[in-house]
């Protein structure tokens, strides 16, 4: 009997241990969950902090009615839609990410308990954004009418500039708009595209493929190649580039700035299949990844008993291969950082309404995609894209670049097509990386290319 009860003790008091650990562990996403009473409570004695960007914009504040009722307001409306977020029906962006701060007040108990007795609430944590307005103007109205995503980093930082995806809405007409937006799936105006958009990566994939050949290939990559005649076949599956272009003799650098399907589909067959997902792997798809915001997770389904078809598909970005706007800038951040990713920061401080710092996120390294030579490989690649390639119309700037363009098939019509490019600059030390997709456009050189060269003009003048 006496054991039964020792048993029972260490087994409850494990689990007493347990439940403690996680909740301090989880303290904000159980504060967050929409069952947990204490929101309302705080509610009602804090009012929401203020959510600003990097250079001091209000981009989300609460103001009082004139009947007297609190308002949450968004100056900038569908600019920042997105990132920042809305809350009334429920909660999004920045607004969900920093809540447990934002409805929580970090001034004195003194002053407390004096807005008590005074009646009036007290002034809730303020949040400091990465954001940059310009940046984020910028590449909102370079996205224009179109459906699609733009997304700037700091490559040696981490430090999220810019995030827009459309279509958009107006977080000041959610309550309005609930109903229409919510249930229109065809537009899914509510979903971040940058974070939750997968889409087929196209020639933008190209760049790990080209990683993973010249890893094991070492030796030989740089003597690679190839005689392109508009397409590539191997039994039954055929692989064309794009429009049937013909490249001719190429070799490993000219197949990567023309964007060769046919010669990336012949490098494809030649890569270990296990070793290919092994790089895959480490660009970080099929796994969690260090997002701040909701996202979903990209894919590609290569094994070592894939088929030649599926391989061949796979090495130029087609078929099962899925892709977010948001990973496919870490890939290219880390390659202009030397292979090192940084971890993405949204948020630079918290600061309570009498500026005490509450939080602060100092850039840190995440891990290392690859290595430093193998960056710099890349990084020769992408430049000669926008020198020589599919890119050009990044060249002849004031400042260096480099990138990849993509042109993504999403259906059984050829002609349809995701515009994608993405890149960095300046080449010789890099500080910012722009990725753009433009949904059901056309080539990435035609489309996306001057979508990201407004936005390497704003921030480099």
């Amino acid at each position: 009997m006496y054991l039964c009860a020792g048993i029972f003790l260490i087994l409850f008091g494990g689990l007493f241990g347990y439940l403690i650990r996680y909740i301090r562990s989880n303290d904000e996403a159980l504060f967050n969950n929409s069952y947990n009473s204490r929101q309302r409570v705080l509610a009602a004695e804090n009012r929401r902090g203020t959510i600003y960007s990097a250079d001091g914009e209000v981009l989300a504040q609460t103001v009082m009615t004139e009947d007297g009722e609190e308002r949450r307001e968004y100056p900038f409306r569908e600019v920042f839609a997105h990132v920042v977020g809305y809350t009334g029906k429920g909660k999004s962006g920045i607004e969900e990410l920093e809540n447990y701060n934002l409805i929580n007040s970090n001034i004195p108990e003194r002053d407390k308990v004096d807005n008590e007795l005074a009646g009036v609430k007290n002034p809730g944590n303020d949040v400091y954004t990465t954001l940059d307005t310009n940046l984020q103007q910028t590449a909102y109205n370079a996205l224009g009418a179109y459906q699609g995503a733009i997304v700037v980093t700091e490559v040696k930082t981490g430090r999220i500039l810019a995030m827009v995806s459309k279509p958009d809405y107006d977080p000041n007409q959610i309550a309005d708009i609930w109903e229409k937006v919510s249930e229109d799936t065809e537009n899914a105006a509510l979903i971040n595209r940058v974070t939750q958009g997968l889409y087929p990566p196209g020639s933008t994939f190209k760049i790990v493929t080209a990683l993973a050949y010249i890893r094991q290939y070492p030796e030989t990559w740089s003597g690679y190649r190839y005689e392109c005649t508009g397409a590539y076949t191997n039994g039954g599956s055929r692989i064309s580039c794009y429009h049937g272009t013909v490249h001719g003799t190429v070799d490993f650098m000219t197949s990567f700035a023309k964007s060769c399907n046919s010669s990336f589909a012949n490098i494809g067959m030649q890569l270990d299949r296990a070793g290919f997902q092994d790089t895959i792997n480490g660009l970080l798809f099929n796994q969690e990844l260090p997002i701040p915001l909701p996202y979903n997770q990209t894919s590609v389904e290569l094994t070592a008993e894939s088929d030649d078809a599926d391989v061949m598909q796979t090495s130029i970005g087609q078929g099962k291969t899925q892709i977010s706007p948001m990973q496919l800038n870490m890939i290219t951040s880390a390659i202009a950082n030397e292979g090192v990713l940084m971890q993405p920061i949204l948020v630079d401080q918290v600061l309570s309404a009498q500026g005490k710092v509450i939080e602060e996120n100092v850039p840190q390294e995440y891990g290392r995609l690859m290595t430093q030579e193998e960056a710099e490989i890349l990084t020769s690649l992408m430049e000669d894209v926008v020198l020589e390639g599919t890119g050009r119309g990044l060249n002849g700037q004031p400042y260096t670049s480099a990138g990849k363009t993509g042109s993504a098939e999403f259906n059984q019509v050829k002609e349809d097509s995701h515009a994608w490019f993405t890149g960095f600059a300046p080449v010789e030390d890099p500080e910012i990386a722009v990725t753009v997709i433009v949904e059901r456009i056309g080539s990435g050189g035609d489309y996306a290319v001057p979508l990201a060269r407004r936005i390497f003009d704003a921030y480099f003048s």
